[in-house]
């Protein structure tokens, strides 16, 4: 997308040094970002020396109680008058200098490709097991989803992580952006509305972002709670659509790869896991009829249901 301008626009709260790198990764690359907007909540915990990094960053400072995953998002994203929009993490390193290059590279492949994702990789403290979901849900291999893919992908069709995904802004704004309120999820539901109007979704494999977690069973019951909720809030997307087939296809091949390396040590651990994301989900689609007690004990979002 040659001279289209771009703007990088990154949520934040309690920041810490990995910002500071984000910022100088950012200032490297070798296409020039027009403006790095940063939502950032709680102005309190906000490191103004962090603004002399990039002669282009401009911050916007919210409360705890206004930040919102599709609110902030589509806030910032009125504030945007580039040609493309790059919504990141604060903790998304780019893993090289040509990350939005490939992501406006992406994106340029067909005029109704909307949005593309990056690839992100595992970080040096990323356990043995996650490693592998990583490799399984960020493959070496680009990918253009359509609706047509329904069928092969379920609803991973809809996947497009705002760990790091761009976003061509006129079709943003012709199809309403994100969500207002959302408790979570907020790139797959409008993922999930672009491909049901017949746009396309590119997964960008040599755009590449370093980012992973280390969930332990309980904090993947809350994340899959909240990410249950999401879906059973928006029937008009996820309903009718395969969830579990995926899903059940990483825990059979995980479960295969542990054998294979000979880390049998690991799946009780790993089924536990799978255990409290699947638990957490099945909960979160049912939230309509749990009491506001056991909820908030569930989710990983209480100011949501405040």
């Amino acid at each position: 997308m040659e001279n289209k301008t771009v703007d990088v626009i990154i949520p934040a709260y309690h920041p810490g040094n990995e910002f500071a790198t984000l910022i100088k990764r950012l200032e490297k690359q070798t296409v020039p970002i027009h403006r790095i907007i940063v939502m950032n909540t709680e102005e309190s915990m906000w490191n103004k020396e962090w603004e002399k990094l990039s002669g282009v960053m401009e911050v916007h400072h919210l409360a705890k109680s206004e930040f919102d995953h599709g609110g902030t998002r589509a806030w910032a994203a009125e504030l945007s008058d580039a040609d493309v929009m790059v919504f990141m993490t604060q903790d998304a390193m780019p893993a090289d200098r040509e990350l939005l290059a490939e992501l406006l590279k992406a994106l340029d492949q067909e005029e109704n490709i909307a949005a593309a994702y990056a690839r992100q990789l595992p970080n040096a403290e990323c356990s043995f097991v996650e490693r592998y979901t990583r490799a399984f849900n960020y493959p070496d291999r680009s990918v253009v989803k359509t609706k047509d893919d329904l069928d092969k992908y379920g609803i991973k069709t809809f996947f497009c992580s705002n760990v790091c995904a761009a976003y061509k802004k006129d079709i943003y704004e012709k199809q309403g952006g994100f969500v207002r309120r959302t408790i979570f999820n907020e790139d797959m539901i409008y993922a999930g509305g672009l491909i049901q109007k017949g746009y396309r979704i590119a997964y960008a494999a040599e755009a590449r972002v370093i980012h992973s977690h280390n969930y332990n069973c309980m904090q993947q019951f809350h994340r899959n709670f909240d990410l249950g909720v999401s879906q059973a809030e928006h029937p008009e997307i996820f309903e009718g659509v395969p969830s579990e087939g995926e899903g059940m296809r990483l825990v059979k091949k995980t479960l295969a790869y542990l054998i294979h390396s000979g880390r049998v040590w690991l799946i009780p651990g790993f089924v536990l896991q799978c255990a409290g994301k699947y638990a957490g989900y099945l909960t979160g689609k049912k939230f309509r009829k749990l009491p506001k007690k056991f909820i908030l004990w569930c989710t990983m979002s209480p100011n949501y249901w405040k």
